[in-house]
């Protein structure tokens, strides 16, 4: 069956003809507040699109570039599952609930809002950038209690599959996440070729850290999203190397 594809456009699609909707890289929103460059998938902060508010119950997706010694002050958060994946450098954490980490380059925190909680993220370096991605997904319900996860990654498990890292029935050390969703990383290098398949009526969004890949007949580039809508089965096959992230939606 020929790939129908849609560009920029997260309404309501017609599913008879839509089954992979592209989010360029260069469509993102863009911020740079000299400290923080950022690139939005979704509308966040000051950029707002009525057509890209989210996916299913994905909300947000922040690339964001943290210079020397920058950061989040501590600013909180409520009802929000919140997932940072590093790509360069380091990221430090601390919250209200007594956490304090610093997470490196390949490492996951999972963080459940809640009820509400306060956090602050800082670039511990003095001479290197960061990036992480900030990741936002809505709970299934409201009023649980705030809990910080940092899943265990080991990088030959996430070397040419993908490997689930949080999830609402997680297994193997994946992170608990409240929403039903599970949330895959994925390290690929040429000539690497991986599959997945679909329950009937789940959705998905995939999301190119790093690299460059084809899902089915569609070539992505580092930052590109990919809506995915009545495929049972999707595969991906690396002529470079990349860094996927791959999420099953409701």
């Amino acid at each position: 069956m020929p790939v129908g594809i849609k560009s920029d456009l997260f309404r309501e699609p017609n599913r008879e003809l839509i089954m992979l909707m592209l989010r360029k890289s260069e469509a993102r929103g863009k911020a740079d507040h000299g400290w923080l460059d950022t690139r939005h998938t979704f509308s966040f902060a000051n950029y707002y699109d009525p057509d890209h508010m989210g996916f299913s119950v994905l909300r947000v997706i922040n690339d964001d570039r943290v210079a020397a010694g920058g950061g989040f002050p501590t600013h909180s958060h409520s009802d929000m599952e919140i997932i940072s994946y590093v790509l360069d450098g380091a990221l430090e954490h601390k919250d209200s609930m007594g956490n304090g980490s610093v997470i490196k380059a390949g490492e996951f925190q999972v963080m459940s809002a809640g009820t509400g909680v306060t956090h602050s993220e800082y670039n511990p370096s003095n001479s290197e950038a960061m990036r992480f991605l900030q990741i936002w997904m809505m709970p299934d319900k409201s009023g649980l209690s705030p809990s910080y996860q940092q899943p265990e990654i080991r990088s030959e498990s996430i070397q040419g599959k993908l490997y689930l890292i949080a999830s609402d029935k997680p297994e193997n050390g994946a992170a608990k996440i409240h929403q039903r969703a599970d949330v895959y990383v994925c390290k690929i290098r040429d000539g690497d070729v991986v599959r997945y398949v679909f329950n009937p009526g789940r959705r998905g969004w995939l999301h190119v850290a790093k690299g460059r890949v084809r899902l089915n007949e569609l070539a992505l580039e580092e930052g590109d999203g990919v809506a995915i809508n009545d495929e049972r089965e999707i595969m991906l096959i690396s002529g470079d190397e990349a860094d996927i992230l791959l999420f099953d939606l409701p």
